[in-house]
């Protein structure tokens, strides 16, 4: 049986998130307080007590989404036996972190300095995404290549699925297009930003250096990375996927495909509610057996 543990992106945080994790384990409690002085503010009593809205700040949603995932891979300890791991959008940083390719400190300063960055690039240019369900992927991309503003498909979820993302006008173009040509739905997220689209291209370029000067080891495993889908060991490939990452499409139905193929019998979501990712899974292959952490 081979493991595959999957990492969850932003929108996978929940009010009173890592609370029960605090309050049963000195471990997790020590790293809370460690993120506390790694970010500058009491970023668990947010976590904690914080409203839906609060968490949904990205400065917030980021840093949360990722420490809560790491935890529980810690807490895992020796059960912890992945033979392959991949994360949605930020979530490769939580894979990479409990993969043991960067140290949890340099992990959250990287996930914190891009959310900064991604936050400062959505108040530059605006931007929104869709999600689009019921339409071919090939068919999704030419229109989204022939609408007259920015929009790319931004997020290969999962057979059926897919997140478009770009300017708000793009995006408007875009789904009515996409609306004529048969998508059964076109619905509008609830997004700061155009995320994984030319328009992050500002926070690519900023947060470049900072993954250039983070120390990265060969993962304990292979990871498969978002911009590509293939798995790699190589830390300074990692690196160069890490930071295309932002400006390129989350292409987690390849991922999928490609750990399936690789022989991931055994899929595990850590953190999270367990339905999304999971739930992409399934769609794929009905027979694999799924999990939470």
């Amino acid at each position: 049986m081979k493991q595959a543990y999957v990492f969850p992106g932003q929108a996978a945080q929940f009010e009173g998130m890592g609370k029960d994790l605090f309050d049963s384990s000195e471990l997790a409690k020590k790293m809370f307080e460690a993120a506390d002085q790694i970010v500058g503010f009491s970023l668990s009593e947010v976590m904690f007590y914080g409203s839906a809205e609060a968490l949904k700040q990205t400065n917030i949603t980021q840093p949360s989404v990722f420490l809560h995932a790491v935890i529980k891979a810690k807490l895992a300890g020796a059960s912890f036996q992945p033979h392959m791991v991949a994360g949605h959008s930020l979530g490769e940083f939580s894979a990479l972190v409990a993969a043991d390719a960067m140290t949890f400190e340099d992990g959250l300063r990287l996930v914190q300095q891009r959310a900064m960055a991604m936050q400062a690039a959505c108040e530059a240019a605006e931007g929104t995404m869709a999600a689009v369900l019921g339409l071919d992927d090939e068919k999704i991309e030419q229109i989204c290549a022939d609408v007259t503003d920015i929009v790319v498909a931004a997020n290969y979820n999962c057979p059926g699925q897919l997140v478009i993302s770009g300017s708000v006008r793009g995006v408007a173009l875009a789904t009515e297009a996409l609306k004529a040509a048969g998508a059964k739905r076109v619905i509008a997220l609830q997004v700061g930003g155009a995320f994984h689209s030319p328009l992050m291209e500002p926070a690519r370029a900023q947060l470049a250096a900072a993954i250039e000067a983070t120390t990265l080891r060969a993962p304990r495993c292979p990871i498969y990375q978002n911009v590509d889908a293939r798995a790699e060991t190589q830390p300074e490939q990692i690196k160069k996927n890490l930071i295309a990452q932002l400006t390129a499409p989350v292409r987690w139905t390849q991922t999928m495909k490609n750990m399936i193929a690789d022989g991931a019998t055994h899929f595990i979501e850590v953190g999270g509610s367990g339905k999304v990712l999971l739930g992409f899974v399934r769609q794929l292959n009905k027979e694999i057996e799924t999990e939470t952490l």
